[in-house]
């Protein structure tokens, strides 16, 4: 009876392998808010790392969290890196890219929990007297991410924490204006 058990768990763990290894490599996590700021306000939120402790989702969750930024205060060139709880872990942001009022890409770094690199971009778009802005984020999954991604949505926590951090946007940009 032992030996069917044991046979069954291999023949299901085999089974979960390949249909992990099947999934897809590359991921895109993608939300936009129309937010009630000219472009040019909530561009400089986003560009400079400074800003995003006011708004940032995960800003709060680890009021220990130790930050410290490199390079220029803003723009291509500016670093952010954190080290926090097992919550947020540890990782570095590095602004890849910055148009004024257009673009803001980085090259993100996770070191803890697990480690991986993604690229991340925010566009602003013009819509009269508010800005379209979409936070994407792209990355390629390895065999671990692809097993826990059948088991958790990651594009519904993460994009989660993405709405919210455009939510906050939203009320740094308003006040700001």
């Amino acid at each position: 009876m032992l030996k069917k058990i044991l046979f069954a768990l291999a023949i299901i763990l085999i089974v979960l392998a390949i249909v992990a290894a099947l999934q897809p490599a590359d991921f895109r996590i993608s939300r936009s808010a129309t937010i009630s700021a000219l472009p040019a306000v909530v561009f400089a939120q986003v560009n400079d790392l400074h800003q995003w402790e006011a708004w940032s989702p995960w800003a709060k969750i680890d009021p220990a969290l130790k930050r410290t930024y490199d390079g220029p205060p803003a723009g291509v060139g500016a670093v952010y890196k954190w080290v926090g709880n097992s919550e947020v872990g540890e990782g570095q942001m590095t602004i890849t890219e910055s148009r004024p009022n257009d673009l803001v890409g980085m090259k993100l770094e996770f070191i803890r929990p697990f480690a991986c690199t993604n690229a991340t971009e925010f566009t602003f778009k013009p819509d009269g007297e508010k800005t379209v802005v979409t936070w994407n984020m792209t990355g390629r999954n390895n065999f671990m991410a692809k097993a826990a991604g059948l088991f958790m949505n990651m594009d519904k926590m993460v994009g989660g924490d993405f709405e919210k951090g455009l939510a906050n946007l939203e009320q740094v940009s308003t006040a700001a204006k």
